[in-house]
């Protein structure tokens, strides 16, 4: 859920997660509250499928599809002042956690971070796995590495004018689309339109990667070479231009862009279950890819293991395999888009939906 904002300019990204949709009702009262609170709101503006060439489909108005209202990491952030029973402390990056009298010890480069009862991760991918290797978690740790995951690059561009335009349109007819047919394109969003609202001055997108794209270009995401990086963007905004049915090199050049690799964006795999749970090591792990890859997923993950510790401790903090989950679960693969599972949206009919609409230079 991350929003990159250039106060100067000013410019505004969502620069991973888009949007969001609700279908579990646990879900639904989060975002009810989320709605009163001024936190998210819908997103009105038409998005679709956008086939190479220019041909786009838009989606029907239902499911809903919300969005932060200043971006997606406001509403992370505003999570925090939801309760004075969470203390959070940061920057720390626990790189040793040690079973020691029935707690676990934390340290920072042997630097002491504090003892806890239990312990949840809600991370993944090589960091996690380097933290569990010696932790004295088999089970938790064997879980944890069967997870796949796929890399994804992001390219944050903005113009100075708006994107080529539609048959009898002022602008685009779409604030978002999910592209097909382009090996370097899977998803582009204007974030002035959607979280402005607004058709004049600089024009801020975001396009995805494809897995494929991102598993072929695939570099360390600390250290990206400048070469890299340069060939990436390039053939990104030609992936735009097939998209949109524009001929080679005609696409305006942005003045700001920022490419940034998810070097592991996104569950391949999962278990389907809500939560993994050890009792004997009073370690569990949550996560959007225990059920899918979506925020709702990630929500349900959460609320899932705290009731699950919750319950656990009241009985006494108990050893006993009745309280173990997900321990044992086998992985299956898992279907979605590049970007991330938006459930209801996968039901949708495509014969039900409008007429594709042609996009012309």
């Amino acid at each position: 859920m991350g929003t990159r904002m250039i106060d100067h300019q000013p410019l505004i990204f969502d620069h991973a997660a888009q949007f969001f949709t609700v279908t579990n009702p646990k879900f639904a009262e989060l975002v009810d509250d989320w709605l009163k609170r001024g936190l998210v709101r819908e997103w009105q503006g038409t998005i679709g499928e956008l086939e190479v060439g220019g041909h786009f489909v838009p989606f029907p108005s239902s499911p809903p599809k919300y969005i932060g209202v200043n971006g997606m990491r406001p509403l992370a952030d505003s999570l925090l002042s939801q309760t004075s029973l969470v203390n959070v402390v940061r920057p720390c990056w626990v790189s040793t956690l040690e079973p020691f009298n029935g707690t676990w010890h934390f340290s920072e480069k042997e630097k002491p971070c504090g003892q806890f009862d239990a312990i949840v991760i809600a991370h993944n991918g090589k960091c996690a796995n380097r933290l569990l290797a010696s932790s004295g978690l088999p089970l938790i740790a064997r879980q944890m590495k069967r997870l796949e995951l796929s890399p994804i690059w992001a390219l944050l561009a903005a113009f100075e004018d708006p994107l080529p335009t539609a048959v009898n349109a002022e602008s685009l007819p779409f604030e978002g689309a999910f592209v097909k047919g382009v090996e370097s394109v899977s998803w582009m969003a204007n974030n002035t339109k959607k979280l402005l609202g607004r058709d004049s001055g600089p024009q801020c997108w975001t396009f995805f990667s494809t897995a494929t794209f991102g598993k072929q270009n695939k570099v360390p995401q600390e250290s990206i070479p400048a070469a890299t990086a340069e060939r990436v963007k390039e053939a990104m905004l030609e992936g735009v231009e097939k998209a949109l049915g524009l001929s080679k090199s005609s696409l305006q050049r942005p003045f700001y862009t920022r490419l940034q690799l998810w070097g592991a964006a996104l569950p391949t795999n999962t278990p389907g279950i809500p939560c993994i749970f050890d009792p004997h090591g009073r370690a569990g792990i949550c996560g959007d890819w225990l059920l899918g890859s979506s925020l709702e997923s990630a929500a349900i993950s959460g609320i899932a293991l705290a009731d699950h510790i919750a319950d656990y401790f009241q009985q006494g903090g108990p050893c006993s395999d009745e309280f173990a989950v997900g321990l044992h679960d086998e992985y299956k693969p898992l279907e979605g888009h590049d970007i991330g599972q938006f459930p209801g949206l996968e039901s949708v009919d495509q014969t039900g939906k409008a007429p594709a609409l042609t996009l012309t230079t």
